[in-house]
């Protein structure tokens, strides 16, 4: 029997030994990728002034999506639609057309870029992805990478159409996630604040990053945009909601739980095959 039994403990720990080895070297470059399924729904509320009307409550949305047919294996190529609208009876739908006379939208806009599936960073050669009338994009746009590092990164501001730097500020725990936070400060800075029109834009933004895939939980956002005469364009105070920070934070745990099986299935399997090695080398 043990003459049997000596090779095959000895395949089996041959297995174990190498399925450690490619899921340790191979399989973590596979996974820590940013999806190509995504469909998500943002949704933030708050108050805002626009065009000198007096301060309101307001809802922000912003729906993302990948573009299966124009992504590859290393590029994430996104199409975002956003939309901004006054909310007074906390029934505003996530957006509507702005031709109704009685319309609710403040502004609207679309977006697509085009990331490094495993950096989140903008490629620089957005056209190839999205086309002649690609827009430039640099930095970070919608996720930080995977594993995060207490560090400045590069992140898309749209108004300046450049990155500005996101600081590491520190550590917050959100329903029991353990985030980084980093904080984006634009102060006074000359920009196309609406199509055609100059001005000056401010913006002080808080986002909560899960560590572990990159993923922004929360976001806190002060943002004035002054026209030449001084008066204000729009001054607005956004957050996400209780809801989406909720579903977020399960979302990041759910993902993270994955992320961490795949980083001990190496240690287990080769912990495995070390013990059938040893037991056959006792045996003989």
């Amino acid at each position: 029997m043990r003459k049997f039994l000596g090779p095959l403990l000895l395949g089996i720990g041959g297995f174990l030994l190498t399925t450690a080895l490619l899921v340790l070297l191979w399989v973590p470059g596979q996974v820590k990728k940013t999806p190509l399924d995504v469909n998500s729904l943002t949704v933030l509320d708050g108050e805002a002034s626009y065009l000198g009307s007096d301060r309101s409550t307001v809802k922000a949305t912003s729906h993302t999506v990948t573009d299966g047919d124009a992504s590859t294996g290393d590029t994430a190529v996104f199409q975002t639609f956003s939309c901004l609208m006054w909310n007074a009876d906390g029934a505003a739908p996530d957006c509507v057309s702005a031709e109704g006379p009685d319309s609710a939208l403040i502004n609207a806009g679309t977006d697509a870029f085009a990331t490094d599936r495993k950096t989140a960073l903008s490629v620089t050669d957005q056209e190839k992805y999205l086309g002649a009338n690609a827009s430039p994009h640099e930095g970070l746009v919608n996720k930080f990478p995977f594993d995060v590092e207490q560090k400045p990164y590069p992140f898309w501001d749209s108004i300046l159409d450049r990155a500005v730097d996101a600081v590491f500020v520190g550590e917050e725990s959100l329903d029991g996630l353990n985030t980084y936070k980093f904080n984006i400060s634009v102060v006074d800075e000359p920009a196309e604040i609406s199509s055609g029109v100059q001005g000056t834009y401010s913006n002080d933004k808080t986002m909560w990053i899960d560590p572990v895939t990159g993923s922004i939980i929360n976001q806190t956002e002060k943002q004035v945009r002054v026209l030449p005469d001084g008066s204000a364009a729009l001054d607005m105070d956004l957050a996400f909601t209780a809801e989406q920070v909720s579903a977020n934070v399960a979302d990041a745990k759910d993902n993270g739980g994955r992320l961490g099986l795949v980083g001990r299935l190496p240690w287990i399997a080769g912990l495995l095959g070390c013990l059938l090695y040893t037991s056959d080398a006792a045996d003989e």
